[in-house]
Order: structure tokens, then sequence, then C-alpha cells
């Protein structure tokens, strides 16, 4: 069985905007060599969501993991995500497409949050 991963962003007309979401990509790739890894954008830029499963289907992955890299499940995941993973699952019906929790609301994401925001307000106090 082979399982690939969408990281899934938002998009922006800057190209500049996608760099870290490159670079987690990237990381990603370098920590779990082989493994099926695309970052796919809700609009703006490319590829889009429907464009990177079709790769990791033609890659021959049997399951994808979809993980919104949004700091919340606002409207775009909690509405719009699910109508475009089930398209996929209608593109690609022999593939297990699964929606995991938006990276912002995981508690080590939301605890690196906190350290830089701490980091942060002793580097001002410092400062001061």
């Amino acid at each position: 069985m082979t399982t690939g991963l969408i990281l899934f962003a938002h998009g922006a007309r800057d190209p500049r905007w996608a760099a870290p979401f490159e670079a987690v990509a990237a990381q990603v790739r370098e920590r779990a060599p082989g493994a099926p890894v695309r970052l796919a954008f809700l609009e703006f830029m490319s590829p889009s969501l429907p464009e990177a499963g079709a790769e990791l289907a033609a890659a021959g992955c049997d399951a994808v993991a979809v993980l919104p890299m949004f700091l919340g499940a606002g409207g775009h995941v909690r509405k719009d995500l699910p109508l475009l993973l089930d398209a996929l699952r209608a593109a690609h019906p022999g593939i297990d497409f699964s929606l995991h929790t938006a990276v912002g609301e995981q508690d080590i994401v939301m605890l690196a949050m906190a350290d830089v925001a701490l980091r942060t307000l002793a580097s001002s106090k410092a400062d001061a």
C-alpha cells in the first residue's frame, strides 16, 4: 500500500507567499524519502487539489492523506475542501482520500506558536 500526502494551502497572488509551505514540503520529503508528497492550493497557485490528487493517483497511491495547511478550520476547510475531496473520490474511486485536522489546530503547532510568542515577548522586554 502506498500512501501519499497532500499539503493543502490557500494560495496567493504573490509567489513568495508559498515559500514557507514549499519549505515544509521539502522537509517532509527529506524526512520521509520516497514518500509521495504534493503541495496543492485552493486558488491563485498551482497545482490545484484535483491536479495534485491526479498526480498521486498516477504515482500509484492507494491512499492519500490531505493535511490543510491552515491555522484554523474556517469556511475553506469546513465547506470548500470536503466538496473538493468528494470530487477527487469520484474521479479516483480506488483511492482512499482522508481529510485531517488543520495544521494550526494541532496541539504541537499551537505549542510552537506559543513558544514563538513567548520568545517575542522576552526579546521585546530585553530590548526595552
